[in-house]
């Protein structure tokens, strides 16, 4: 019998596999720990100001095979259980507007980006916590339904360093994490042995657990009540590294959340506190295929959000280039 996407079976949230609780006293203390407020200037950059044109420059040594990656989704406008908002794609022109030649077909795209379903970045205006954005301006007073003026996806411009992959299944030797599972400092350095990698200062992080494979064979299912991604306890450990674009195939975060009342805390820690972009719902794996053919989990990684003056991200392709 073939499964609907909707009757796809979901495993049920488990305690054990996106633990360990974390209270809010705790979360708070961990949010310290990170926070890097006033740290860089201009500050609506965040910790993007790291990367220097040195560092681009080590990044493009990596390209060694010129194999080009591209790591969107496809354009999602059919409603799934990951997908309550589809985005849109209508024809608006058919080639009978025009009377003389060339003819033209044209079309409009439209989309609620901040969701399950479409490849995107979080700028540094997206998420609040306690009322501030990173670096501690009010929320309410640097965005409102005109956009952004502090933190828009505009001010970051485009993004090119060095990507590392953590390709958690591949490490594990199974198809895919399920969700629910959270990855821990442990399984990033251990992950980093295993693949031969090793995250500094400057670096984006990509994280594969295998979401878009285990979608293509069992079908979707709401990542926002199950998603295997990162523990609050593994985020301290990138912040010491340095990293400046943190990323993946779900949104970063383990749901459910193992903090008590936060459902992103992860967000609020990367965004908020460290003053770090967010690369939410890729799909890596033709990057997975391709790491492990070229035997090498590190290359050079570009980023170029739409120009959104106001914006508190946008739909985006990054592209590995090996």
């Amino acid at each position: 019998m073939t499964r609907s996407p909707a009757d796809a079976p979901i495993p049920p949230p488990s305690g054990p596999a996106n633990g360990p609780a974390v209270s809010r006293q705790e979360f708070d203390v961990l949010f310290e720990k990170v926070r890097a407020w006033g740290r860089w200037t201009p500050a609506d950059r965040g910790a993007w100001a790291r990367v220097t044109p040195d560092h681009v420059l080590r990044a493009t040594a990596l390209v060694q095979v010129g194999a080009v990656v591209p790591m969107a989704l496809p354009w999602n406008t059919v409603p799934a259980p990951d997908n309550g908002k589809p985005a849109l794609h209508y024809m608006s022109g058919l080639g009978d507007g025009e009377p003389e030649e060339p003819s033209t077909y044209t079309d409009f795209i439209a989309t609620d980006f901040h969701g399950k379903a479409v490849s995107h970045l979080d700028a540094l205006s997206h998420i609040a916590y306690r009322g501030k954005l990173y670096g501690g301006r009010s929320a309410r007073e640097a965005v409102d339904c005109r956009g952004a003026r502090f933190g828009a996806v505009s001010a970051l411009g485009a993004l090119v360093t060095k990507g590392v992959f953590l390709d958690l299944p591949t490490s594990l030797g199974t198809d895919w994490l399920e969700p629910g599972q959270a990855v821990h400092a442990r399984d990033v350095i251990a992950a980093e042995k295993a693949l031969g990698v090793t995250i500094g200062e400057g670096d984006a992080v990509l994280l594969r657990s295998g979401h878009v494979r285990r979608r293509r064979e069992h079908g979707a299912w709401n990542p926002d009540t199950a998603s295997a991604g990162f523990h609050v306890g593994a985020v301290p450990l990138l912040a010491e590294r340095g990293i400046v674009l943190l990323g993946g195939d779900g949104d970063s975060d383990v749901r459910p959340s193992p903090v008590e009342g936060l459902h992103s805390p992860v967000h609020a820690l990367a965004v908020n506190a460290m003053g770090v972009p967010l690369l939410d719902n890729l799909d890596l794996e033709a990057l997975s295929a391709a790491c492990a053919e070229e035997g090498r989990y590190e290359f050079l990684l570009v980023v170029a959000p739409l120009n959104i003056p106001g914006g508190t991200g946008s739909p985006v392709t990054p592209v590995a280039v090996l």
